[in-house]
């Protein structure tokens, strides 16, 4: 595992031992970082399902302004800091569930990546949280990375879908009439 491109290109990242985790493969990275390229600069990204914070690390490295990380083990926690403190990088940081970070994380974000273990199939959750609390910017991408192939959501839209081997690659967007029905909330704390 590596930083592909960017600031940071060719660091290797701290992974983790054994057969449990299973990191975002540097080809589908690499992919989905030439497909999100033009968004990246200045950009405020959440990685949901962390882990060793790879993604956010590769968004950070690509010129996104700031990063928040969640991950619920604390083990994946311990690994994002060895990380970000390696490339002498920042970022806030959630240690919860998925969808208590949805509920108490503020501002908007112009991306955010959810790459929850294959075997659970959060979409339609994370999608309804990210709506109800309004945590993406109108022009937003919330990138769910699954072994299944993804459908349309009430309210949310395929911008993208894109399938490498056994890994699916869904982009979601708000529907343009989803945002003009007002259904968004402003997030508290805007970024």
């Amino acid at each position: 595992m590596r930083i592909i491109a960017g600031k940071h290109r060719g660091r290797e990242l701290a992974r983790f031992r054994g057969q449990d985790i299973r990191p975002t493969a540097d080809r589908v990275k690499e992919s989905l970082f030439q497909i999100l390229s033009l968004r990246l600069v200045g950009a405020r990204v959440l990685d949901l399902f962390c882990g060793s914070g790879a993604l956010g690390l590769e968004a950070l490295s690509r010129g996104a302004k700031c990063a928040v990380f969640n991950d619920i083990s604390r083990e994946s926690i311990a690994l994002l800091k060895k990380n970000l403190s390696a490339l002498g990088e920042e970022g806030e940081i959630h240690t919860q569930d998925f969808s208590a970070c949805l509920k108490t994380v503020t501002g908007k974000f112009d991306l955010i990546f959810a790459d929850p273990p294959y075997r659970e199939n959060f979409t339609e959750e994370i999608l309804r949280l990210v709506a109800e609390r309004g945590l993406l910017k109108a022009d937003g991408l919330v990138i769910v990375e699954s072994e299944r192939e993804e459908a349309a959501v009430q309210g949310w839209e395929i911008a993208d879908l894109r399938s490498y081997g056994r890994t699916k690659v869904a982009m979601f967007r708000r529907t343009a009439s989803s945002s003009l029905t007002g259904a968004d909330k402003p997030a508290e704390a805007n970024s």
